[in-house]
Formats: C-alpha cells, sequence, structure tokens
C-alpha cells in the first residue's frame, strides 16, 4: 500500500478548500474577460520543468485566470442559456472527479451505469416514452444531436438494405430554420444535406411544411429533427403534427429539447408537447434547466437496440464488455470513453425530489411572462414575442446594433448582468435567458431600468 505524502495531501486539501468557498460563495461575481495579451503579461509561465508548485498554481487561478471567467450561475447572467447547478450536484461533481469511474461500460462501472440509468428512466416516463426507452448522458447537445442523427441514418440504411433498395446518393434531414447550429454541425460531419423549413408566424415548425419536404426529398429523409425550445425564442414546434406526417412516412423522429425539454416537467405545460412521446429519440441537457453542472447531455431512445447496432464498437480488447450481456453506455453514442457525467444530476435529483426540479423550471417560465408584462408595459420597449418558455425577447425602440452593443459592455463592465444582443429576421433584439432561481423580478427590472437611462444619454 503506497503512504499519501504530505505533499499530495496539502494539494488536496487546499483544492477542496478552494472549491467549498465557490460553491458557497453568496455573492457570485459575474466577473469579466480580458484579452490574450493581458493574461499573458499576468499569467504566463505556468508551465515550466520543475513546475510552480500547488500554492502558486492555485493562487493564479484564484487571483488571474478565474476573474476573467464569467460565472454563468450568476443571477445576472442572462445570455445564450445561462447554467445554475444545484449546490448537491456541484458537491457530487467533486466525488464524480475524485472516484476515476469508467463510465463507458458495466463491467467497470456498474453502479455509477445504474444510477445514470434511474435518471434516464425517470426522464423517459416523463417524456411519455415507452418502459423500453434507454440511453446515455453524453458530452453536450452537439453529441447528443450527432448520435441520435447517426443511428436514424443506420436504421434508414439497414432497412434499404433488406428491401434490396439503393441508398440515396445524398441523404437529408429535414428541421425547422431556427433549429439549433448543432443540426447543421451534425450534417457537416455525416456529409449529409440539411432542408431548413422556414417557420411559420409563430415560429414552429409546422407539420404542412414537413409534409411538402418529405414529398419533395422523398426517400432521402431519414430524419425529421423537431424543437422542443429554441434557443433564440424558446418555441416549441409542432411536435404532434410532425409526428403524423413522419410516422406515415416510416421517417425517424428525433426532438432536439437540449433547453426547452425539462419545460415538460411542469404539468400546465404538458399540452404545449404533444407529440414528444412518439419520438425515436429525444435530447434534453441537463446543464442548461434541470440544475446540473457542466457537461451532460441525456440522449434517450424510444428503441435503443436502434442505437446499439449504429454505435457499439467491436475489437478484439472490447469483446470481454460485450460477452456479460448488459447494456454499456459506451455503446448507445459516437464515444467510447466516457465520464459518468450523469452522476451530479442523480445525486442532486435524489436529494431534492423531483418536485424541487419542477418548481424551480415552473418559476422560471412564470418569471418570464412577469417581465414580459412588464417590457410591454414600459414605454420605448417592444416586446417581440409573448415567451411561451423562459426566454423574453424584446427590442429597444429606435435602437441599432451598436447602441445595444454599448450599452451591453456597460451593463458587464458595472457588473450588473451579462445580457449580449441577438438578432431576429436580420433586426437586432435583447433577450432574457431565464433558468436560474435565483434570478429575481426585481434585478430584471433593474436591467431595463438601465435601458431607460442609455436611451435617455441617447437622445440628449
Amino acid at each position: 500500500m503506497h503512504a499519501i505524502s504530505e505533499e499530495a495531501r496539502r494539494i488536496v486539501e487546499s483544492v477542496i478548500d478552494y472549491s467549498r468557498r465557490r460553491a458557497l460563495w453568496q455573492d457570485i461575481p459575474l466577473d469579466l474577460p480580458d484579452s490574450p495579451e493581458r493574461l499573458a503579461l499576468r499569467a504566463s509561465g505556468s508551465i515550466t520543468r520543475t513546475g510552480i508548485g500547488a500554492e502558486e498554481a492555485l493562487r493564479l487561478w484564484d487571483q488571474e485566470l478565474a476573474p476573467t471567467c464569467l460565472s454563468t450561475d450568476h443571477p445576472g447572467y442572462l445570455s445564450f442559456i445561462p447554467s445554475a447547478p444545484s449546490k448537491a450536484s456541484i458537491a457530487f461533481d467533486l466525488i464524480v472527479s475524485a472516484s476515476s469511474i469508467y463510465g463507458g461500460s458495466w463491467l467497470e462501472g456498474a453502479g455509477a451505469v445504474y444510477a445514470e440509468n434511474e435518471v434516464i428512466a425517470w426522464l423517459a416516463e416523463e417524456f411519455g416514452l415507452p418502459p423500453e426507452a434507454g440511453g446515455v448522458f453524453v458530452q453536450g447537445g452537439t453529441i447528443g444531436n450527432l448520435s441520435a442523427l447517426v443511428a436514424a441514418r443506420d436504421v434508414a440504411r439497414r432497412r434499404n438494405a433488406a428491401a434490396g433498395r439503393p441508398n440515396p446518393s445524398r441523404w437529408v434531414v429535414v428541421c425547422s430554420a431556427e433549429s439549433h447550429s448543432s443540426i447543421a454541425s451534425a450534417a457537416s460531419v455525416m456529409d449529409i444535406d440539411v432542408v431548413g423549413i422556414r417557420p411559420g408566424a409563430d415560429g414552429r415548425l409546422h407539420a404542412d411544411a414537413v409534409e411538402r419536404a418529405l414529398d419533395e426529398h422523398g426517400e432521402a429523409v431519414f430524419a425529421v429533427v423537431a424543437t422542443a425550445g429554441t434557443t433564440n425564442f424558446g418555441i416549441i414546434d409542432d411536435i404532434g403534427g410532425i409526428a403524423d406526417a413522419v410516422h406515415a412516412r416510416d421517417v425517424w423522429l428525433h426532438v432536439d429539447g437540449a433547453y426547452g425539454l425539462a419545460g415538460m416537467l411542469v404539468e400546465e405545460m404538458r399540452p404545449a408537447y404533444r407529440g414528444v412521446e412518439r419520438a425515436d429519440s429525444v435530447i434534453v441537457d441537463p446543464h442548461k434547466w434541470l440544475f446540473a453542472p457542466f457537461d451532460a447531455c441525456a440522449l434517450i431512445y424510444r428503441d435503443p437496440r436502434a442505437a446499439l447496432r449504429a454505435h457499439t464498437q467491436h475489437a478484439e480488447y472490447l469483446d470481454t464488455l460485450a460477452d456479460g450481456g448488459m447494456v454499456n453506455p459506451s455503446d448507445l453514442a459516437v464515444q467510447l470513453t466516457r465520464r459518468a457525467r450523469g452522476l451530479p444530476l442523480w445525486f442532486s435529483l435524489a436529494t431534492y425530489g423531483t418536485e424541487e426540479y419542477r418548481s424551480a423550471i415552473g418559476y422560471g417560465i412564470a418569471l418570464a411572462r412577469r417581465i414580459a408584462d412588464e417590457i410591454a408595459a414600459r414605454p420605448g420597449l417592444t416586446l417581440v414575442r409573448e415567451p411561451q418558455l423562459s426566454v423574453v425577447v424584446f427590442r429597444v425602440d429606435g435602437w441599432a446594433s451598436e447602441d445595444y452593443g454599448r450599452w451591453s459592455e456597460r451593463l458587464l463592465e458595472r457588473q450588473h448582468a451579462f445580457v449580449v444582443p441577438s438578432s431576429h429576421d436580420g433586426e437586432p433584439v435583447l433577450r432574457f435567458a431565464i433558468v436560474n432561481p435565483q434570478t429575481s423580478f426585481d434585478l430584471l427590472c433593474s436591467i431595463l431600468d438601465t435601458l431607460v437611462e442609455a436611451r435617455a444619454d441617447r437622445a440628449a
């Protein structure tokens, strides 16, 4: 048995002490990015032949590097899609790292895989998928969407082979033009074509538009992607109608719910998600609206056997992993080595219970509606669309892109909030992406107040 050196003990205790302070910080700093040149002046030279020591490395991180990393769990972080991991999930993430668990196979990580599967089963039931549904936690929505589409194409290829039909010269995936950029990224990796359909006036992809695309592209279409909560607006496509269209053609339906599918946990929102229960695959990112740390995406298949056929890697040294008859997580996605990234969510759910999650998600939806009403009532501000989930998009009347940019920079410099401009139909807009239960109505109103001040300054 090897003794733990005093140096190793000091390193571990110092890092754990820092982690404890950061996790329990009451007034989380928003912080500011910095340029490579300025960081080079303050933080270069850390990698040396003999090392600088843990104390100096930790000081460098604490005083120079960390303050240039924006805190996505700050209540005023309202850009992109924030992260707001629970204290339980943050704490357990340390255990995952400290335990050196390999989460790719049942043989090597049975307990971890079992716990992750408990979460997958709960999510599948919430989404209305059948009991035999299963899946895996992958890095993020990009890998989740890619893995699902690879499985979908494999199903189409096997169907053609069984029927003696040739494959098309180019496979096609159909989605909304408002779909997440990861769909285009997956298509590039897979060397397939994307047919992006302009959504309706309500921002939703509708069944009639999907049917026209299916008629036009025929058997080249192997999958249709519906979005359950677009990133820019938080809009849910007509999933039920799309499900009718694709199932009539025997085409795979994938639901990208990376951000918004978590809203289905709120009872009053369930009608908006009608059709999810008919999907062949879905994704949802716990590091977005399920209060887990980066990075985690739950990828769930209606029938995991399709994923196993597409993704299982074969090699002599891997044969023993297949002998036990258990489903290995690494056989369900485009990965082999994997962290047991679903465990922090498992621990948080086990700690707080599912009702706490429903309440926290419901809070974000209610707050979005409340601040939307406030925006609509304020002169000089125009609500672009009523929020469906927790994203609120609005404009400042008469502002151009540079006005939004200057205001956003000042807001961050003052450490008030992080709100960056977006765009819609070529027009600059602002958006609040509300995820954090610590984000308050008063904070949002104070941000709107700064817009009034900025408009007055511009007019002067």
